[in-house]
């Protein structure tokens, strides 16, 4: 029988004082505020984005890593702006790839004590205090979704893109599922999930698995192709952006 974890101790008391003073929670709500409005001036006039996610730990030899190049550079082929976490890994990867092959390239960082420092191949780069204000922008300004090998972070991305995509929040935006052995496991669990009723078995469809990125990339365009098309309008600075 497995023992239970213990605790690990605090270096500091941890008190549970319940909600906090009307002026505390008026001021963390300005916070937030503020810091969508920093978003939205920054990201606004980036373009129509495919945002790529991914593992921080991945170096230049990985496989992933390579591949990410790859894709960042296709992505600038198609005319559409990379967008990442802007950190290491994956993100740096698929911005590289952008980068070098004269498209847009566009991070949003997250504040972090370890691990993740912006990425030197982003023209455009923001870094956000909260994951949730970063990922609802990663989220906003794409069209298309490619999620590579990850750790909880990059599950938390897939999974509450998939849920919006599946609940129609978004609509008729595609999911590429990269890399076929890594995420084996994962797919035969989403499959048991359909055998139990859990999720219908139309869901299945919202997702491309594959490790072929000429694929991934036939199944976006056709995506966007056949549910899209390009308006042009004239840009408003309605925040003050730079253009």
């Amino acid at each position: 029988m497995q023992q239970p974890l213990k605790p690990i101790p605090a270096k500091q008391p941890i008190y549970l004082e319940g909600p906090r003073s009307r002026f505390y929670e008026f001021d963390f709500a300005w916070k937030i505020f503020k810091e969508f409005i920093k978003g939205f001036r920054t990201l606004h006039f980036v373009g129509p984005c495919i945002t790529v996610f991914g593992s921080a730990r991945f170096k230049e030899d990985n496989i992933y890593y390579k591949e990410a190049v790859e894709f960042g550079k296709q992505i600038a082929a198609m005319g559409f702006t990379t967008l990442t976490g802007g950190g290491p890994g994956i993100m740096e990867a698929a911005n590289r790839g952008a980068f070098q092959n004269n498209g847009h390239s566009v991070g949003c960082n997250i504040q972090l004590p370890f691990e993740q420092q912006p990425n030197p191949y982003v023209q455009t780069s923001i870094t956000f205090a909260h994951f949730f204000v970063r990922k609802t922008l990663m989220i906003k300004y794409s069209y298309a979704f490619v999620i590579m090998p990850g750790g909880f972070g990059t599950m938390d991305e897939f999974f509450e893109t998939l849920t919006l995509v599946q609940t129609k929040m978004l609509e008729r935006f595609p999911i590429v599922l990269f890399g076929k052995e890594y995420f084996k496991e994962l797919w035969e669990y989403i499959e048991e999930m359909s055998k139990q009723g859990t999720i219908s078995k139309e869901d299945m469809s919202l997702v491309l698995l594959t490790d072929d990125i000429d694929e991934s990339m036939r199944h976006i365009k056709t995506y966007i192709n056949t549910n899209y098309e390009l308006r042009r309008r004239k840009p408003l600075w309605w925040l003050l952006e730079k253009s």
